[in-house]
């Protein structure tokens, strides 16, 4: 069974805890929610997360506090820091202590999610290096990902590189193509023109 990643939302305004929430939700992770410092310390103490999205500026226990409190609990621990334009240089305090990303309020989704996703899939890469697994059993001719969890009948599996960052992070990918693969398509496409293989369509 895939595991569900968690996330934990820290934030004394109720509104950007709330909007966070549903985004997230609708990725399909599983969220909490802490409306202090204090509350989101005693959620690490109990249940160990995926994620920690958490305000910097806070009263009482702020979001360095919160950092603190849960890289000291899991190293590996992703944290997210959102903090506000005035607040640049205990964003990258944060950073300085370990903090995985940081974000301006008002977030951008898109941006956020993006983040987010390639947190996750860090992580996951890390956690497979300690546990011995530094690289990834790669098919070399059909490109798939063997899968750590057996199938159904307890047998070995390959899954496509699609299915495997949705199971590792929650999150589905966008398909594109890079600079460099865009011109070779490019010269393998005026080549094939110059000999004749295919021809040019008439503007």
């Amino acid at each position: 069974m895939s595991h569900q990643t968690t996330i934990l939302i820290v934030d004394d305004e109720e509104l950007i805890r709330e909007s966070l929430r549903l985004d997230f939700q609708e990725m399909g992770y599983a969220i909490d929610t802490a409306a202090s410092g204090e509350e989101a310390c005693a959620r690490l103490a109990e249940k160990q997360y995926d994620l920690v999205v958490t305000d910097l500026i806070m009263q009482g226990v702020d979001g360095l506090e919160v950092l603190r409190q849960a890289k000291s609990r899991d190293a590996d621990q992703i944290v997210l820091i959102l903090t506000g334009y005035g607040e640049l240089h205990s964003a990258i305090k944060a950073l300085r202590l370990e903090a995985d990303d940081y974000l301006l309020k008002p977030y951008d989704h898109d941006e956020l999610m993006l983040r987010v996703t390639k947190s996750l899939a860090n992580r996951a890469v890390r956690q497979r290096t300690r546990s011995g697994e530094s690289m990834l059993s790669i098919c070399s001719d059909c490109k798939k990902v063997r899968d750590s969890d057996p199938d159904e009948n307890d047998e070995e599996h390959w899954i496509n590189i699609e299915q495997f960052v949705s199971k590792t992070t929650g999150s589905s990918l966008s398909h594109g193509i890079c600079p460099g693969c865009y011109r070779n398509k490019m010269n393998e496409l005026a080549e094939m023109i110059r000999r004749g293989q295919i021809k040019p369509r008439p503007r």
